[in-house]
């Protein structure tokens, strides 16, 4: 029996049933500048050990892509925590999140690791590298699985498990050591040259390059302001005594999540009171505050709680939208496609922003625009506003870091927050929820709950907001004054009843089913929450409706 298989040129080829993709790709059709790292078939993600079965058009990954970035780190993960259970067994290694091009790390119990001790675990994964040993994804019984885990003390790992009933797991496996697969990994560590480690007390970091030079490591960045949000976020995980999903699991299925809930949402605002009274510390120069973050962060709704807190402490919170100022379609700068690019700064009219601000602060009186987006222009009417005793303006928008949107007012004057999702919860130790899908799943729930978009809808335009993140709102993040993190560790056990029937309408003949695929699979290890147990002042409220605020 033979399977058709068409190239990305057009060329169709029968194989053996059951042939590898790695004997796939050494037709000269595949040939790449750069490493095959793994394989698409039919628009999913497969390593080069997969067996193909069926008729299928496949197109090779190459390294120097971003899918190929992201096995790439992944693979380094598994190289890394290779590396720690041969020259420190009994010590437990933890993921954390990203940080600097680089995930961090520690070692339980351990309040700063020896540099000889980093220094033999990069040499170490050196040489694992060096050896080119084969990495393979395979499938074993539910009941090995646990006994290797409980075997090498993988404790989340069991606890995982037990949300699972596949009687067949899959596992990337090195020699004798095996751990959860959830994705593939490069089909040899000879492909892992690239990489470091970094000391940044009191872990360190694993470092990869960027996707498109995946050869060259960059100088380190540090990021200050979001290693202070997880540490402070890692510190209420102990308060609530939950760090990886297994646990957060045996807490639904006990019974006994909504008061986790309820603790989770008091520290919520406990943290947006203690940003209230540090403005208000500043009372006497800072007047205007600028808040922003990435799509889905919940900078609204934290933007309605945080004037509840102001109001609390004697102030008048005046809103403006950032949206009213932007400049006439006509005037709307391009993008390198040739399309309107509204999140540039370029497409807010900053002179007339300012000059209003200016104004306003002065005690007078100006006439706030109202921008007609079916119309693409401002409407002549508009709405007068003087502020009130007390008052304190807030800008809430993707540019409120960025001095460039507010260069006519002093610094002193303006009080910046920035508002990010960064969940504390691990899948297990050695797999980390990226803060990234958490956003995209939050944005897949509301764009269809709020703006009729499917999840096909979301997915495609996904990585078009990503590019807008890194230009116009991560460069600035270092120079806000607060930070707050906005994710709930209970949240993904909510969003699932939602984001799984969405994700399922993405069919295998759409480009993005392999994120679909992925965004599924991760869902699958979250025991279900009702969302009629989330509060009605609950930032989750943003992206499944039914707030006590209005949008």
């Amino acid at each position: 029996m033979s399977v058709t298989i068409t190239f990305p040129s057009g060329k169709i080829q029968e194989y053996p049933v059951g042939i590898p993709a790695e004997e796939i790709i050494k037709d000269p059709e595949c040939k790449s500048d750069s490493p095959t790292v793994a394989i698409m078939i039919n628009n999913d993600i497969a390593s080069l050990t997969y067996r193909v079965e069926i008729n299928c058009s496949i197109k090779p990954i190459a390294l120097n892509t971003r899918e190929g970035s992201n096995i790439y780190r992944r693979s380094l993960c598994f190289l890394l925590t290779l590396a720690a259970k041969q020259i420190f067994p009994d010590r437990r290694l933890v993921i954390g999140h990203s940080l600097g091009r680089g995930y961090y790390y520690h070692f339980e119990g351990i309040d700063k690791i020896p540099a000889a001790d980093l220094e033999r675990l990069r040499k170490r994964m050196k040489q694992i590298a060096s050896q080119g040993l084969p990495i393979r994804r395979q499938v074993i019984s539910y009941q090995e699985a646990v006994h290797y885990s409980e075997a090498n003390k993988h404790l989340n790992t069991v606890l995982l498990l037990k949300s699972r009933n596949d009687p067949k797991i899959p596992v990337n496996r090195c020699g004798d050591y095996m751990e959860l697969a959830y994705g593939p990994l490069v089909p040899n560590t000879g492909l892992l040259k690239v990489f470091g480690i970094k000391s940044y007390p009191p872990g360190f970091l694993l470092r990869y390059a960027r996707w498109n030079n995946p050869d060259e490591m960059l100088p380190f960045l540090d990021n200050p302001i979001l290693f202070n949000i997880y540490r402070e976020y890692k510190n209420w995980g102990k308060i609530l005594n939950i760090d990886c999903v297994g646990l957060l699991n045996e807490l639904i299925n006990k019974g006994q999540v909504k008061q986790f809930i309820q603790v989770a949402e008091a520290l919520h605002d406990k943290k947006i009171a203690e940003i209230a009274d540090k403005i208000c510390e500043r009372r006497e120069t800072a007047k205007i505050i600028l808040i922003a973050g990435p799509s889905s962060s919940g900078k609204t709704t934290f933007s309605k709680k945080l004037c509840i807190q102001l109001k609390v402490l004697g102030r008048n919170p005046v809103s403006i939208s950032l949206d009213d100022y932007f400049l006439p379609r006509e005037q709307t700068p391009k993008d390198e496609h040739g399309n309107y690019d509204f999140e540039s700064l370029d497409a807010i009219d900053i002179k007339l922003l300012n000059e209003h601000l200016l104004k306003l602060l002065e005690g007078e009186t100006v006439t706030i625009p109202y921008f007609d987006f079916h119309g693409g222009r401002r409407k002549v009417e508009g709405k007068p506003l003087k502020l009130p005793r007390r008052a304190i303006l807030i800008l809430e928008g993707i540019h409120g870091l960025n001095d460039r949107l507010t260069p006519l007012i002093p610094r002193d004057r303006k009080y910046k927050i920035y508002v990010s999702a960064l969940t504390q919860l691990n899948l297990d130790d050695h797999n980390r929820i990226p803060t990234t899908d958490n956003r995209l799943i939050r944005r897949i729930v509301r764009d269809y709950q709020f703006r009729g978009h499917s999840a096909l809808d979301t997915l495609l335009m996904w990585q078009s907001v990503r590019n807008g993140e890194y230009r116009n709102i991560f460069p600035f993040q270092n120079s806000a004054d607060s930070a707050f993190n906005s994710a709930l560790d209970y949240e993904c056990a909510v969003l699932k009843v939602y984001a799984e029937p969405l994700l399922k309408t993405v069919k295998p003949d759409q480009n993005v089913f392999h994120e679909a695929r992925r965004l599924l699979s991760f869902l699958t290890d979250f025991a279900p929450i009702p969302s009629s147990w989330v509060p009605e002042h609950s930032i989750l409220r943003e992206f499944i409706g039914e707030s006590a605020f209005k949008y």
